[in-house]
């Protein structure tokens, strides 16, 4: 059976059909090639589409085909050996020259290469995850417009012409128009048949004919289609209130905190910030860096300036609650917050910081993370680790992460999907 694929509103050498079937129906697989590629990129690569190798045993199909049975006769080019009768000995193995597994290191699997563009990438990415509260997402008033439809004026450019709206503003015109003339001829026409019947005078008789005429080329002279017939689709921009949320990133940038901790802390606020931008339509980024004392930054001040100095974990929630105390009210906003440290802290600051965070932050935040960042020899809990771990918050979540390998997999686990 032969099967038609229309490419016409696909791009050349494309086709949007068969690449959306393939990934429906291979979606167990390449969302799998998805996750191994991901634990292999750098930040910089992570929201960029990119090319996945599966199996091809796994995309294989059934298909039916003749079978060998019967009596055949075949006659082999270059055969100087054998004749009617013989038997062909089995092939001893490892004797090719292909590029296969010798016997015994294992079986050889083919690959198939597929590629994969940002938006597909990003959706297998993130299609099981979700933000928690999600139904308590709140509108603000941020100025940015919508096109909408605003019914159909007389002006406009000849892209934007309607033309079924046209046609009928012509045919109620012709009708207005030529209602009078109609009747005229009518009562013409009929004129002109009475007196045909009653053989009148040729001179009436022409008369008539001429009036019928004339009422004629009245009604020839409406235009079928005139200037102020003409319908344009209008179109007006009006503001719309869109959900717009605040990411803080919170990072401890002291001594304790080398260069390989800072990564981690990066990949994983890049993770959320990619997140968030899928989920709201406007967001807004604030970067708290702080050692004993936190001062707001740039990105790049905040990943790569080098600042040293002990480790007070306060200075930074104050800062950032008089940011939204300022900045960001939560009646307008949603608040999120990530937060990095190694969890050294001195003193009783570990305690006042979670009594400011309970009282002040949480209640006004969606979401608040808080990953610490230790050696993977250190199995001991900080002292910051300890008294958070008495926040009783649904929305306040801990982890620990001592290996970059290890950010997906928290992150999956802090955003999975709720079962209904």
């Amino acid at each position: 059976m032969n099967s038609l694929i229309d490419r016409r509103l696909n791009g050349r050498n494309k086709s949007a059909v068969n690449r959306e079937r393939f990934l429906r129906r291979y979606k167990t697989q390449v969302r799998k090639a998805v996750r191994d590629l991901i634990r292999e990129r750098s930040i910089e690569d992570m929201d960029q589409g990119g090319e996945i190798n599966l199996p091809t045993r796994d995309i294989s199909e059934p298909r039916f085909r003749h079978g060998a049975g019967g009596d055949r006769e075949m006659v082999h080019p270059g055969n100087r050996e054998f004749v009617t009768g013989d038997t062909i000995d089995r092939p001893q193995g490892g004797a090719g020259q292909g590029g296969g597994h010798e016997p015994g290191e294992g079986d050889s699997v083919d690959q198939f290469t597929f590629t994969l563009s940002r938006a597909e990438f990003l959706n297998f990415f993130f299609e099981d995850l979700e933000l928690p509260h999600l139904i308590r997402t709140q509108l603000g008033d941020v100025n940015q417009k919508k096109w909408q439809r605003a019914g159909y004026t007389t002006t406009g450019s000849p892209s934007s012409l309607s033309v079924n709206r046209t046609l009928k503003a012509s045919l109620s015109r012709r009708i207005a128009l030529s209602v009078g003339a109609r009747k005229e001829l009518t009562a013409a026409e009929d004129e002109l048949a009475a007196l045909i019947a009653r053989k009148a005078p040729a001179a009436q008789v022409e008369a008539a004919r001429e009036q019928v005429e004339i009422c004629r080329g009245r009604l020839s002279r409406v235009p079928f289609l005139d200037e102020i017939d003409l319908r344009y689709r209008h179109r007006v921009a009006v503001p719309v209130p869109v959900a717009r949320a605040v990411m803080f990133c919170l990072m401890d940038v002291s001594g304790s905190m080398d260069e390989s901790k800072k990564d981690m802390a990066k990949r994983f606020f890049t993770l959320l910030y990619l997140f968030l931008t899928r989920k709201y339509e406007h967001v807004d980024l604030v970067f708290i860096r702080h050692t004993d004392n936190a001062e707001e930054v740039d990105e790049d001040t905040f990943f790569h300036d080098p600042k040293s100095g002990g480790t007070v974990v306060l200075s930074a929630l104050e800062l950032m609650h008089e940011i939204i105390t300022k900045r960001y009210s939560p009646s307008t906003w949603n608040i999120y917050a990530a937060q990095a440290s190694d969890g050294d802290s001195f003193g009783a600051d570990a305690g006042r910081s979670v009594r400011f965070l309970s009282e002040h932050l949480l209640p006004a935040a969606r979401y608040f993370a808080y990953i610490e960042l230790h050696d993977i020899h250190d199995v001991r809990k900080s002292s910051l680790w300890a008294e958070y771990e008495r926040e009783p918050a649904e929305h306040f979540v801990m982890r620990r992460i001592s290996d970059r390998s290890e950010i997906f997999s928290v992150f999956h686990e802090l955003f999975r999907k709720e079962a209904a």
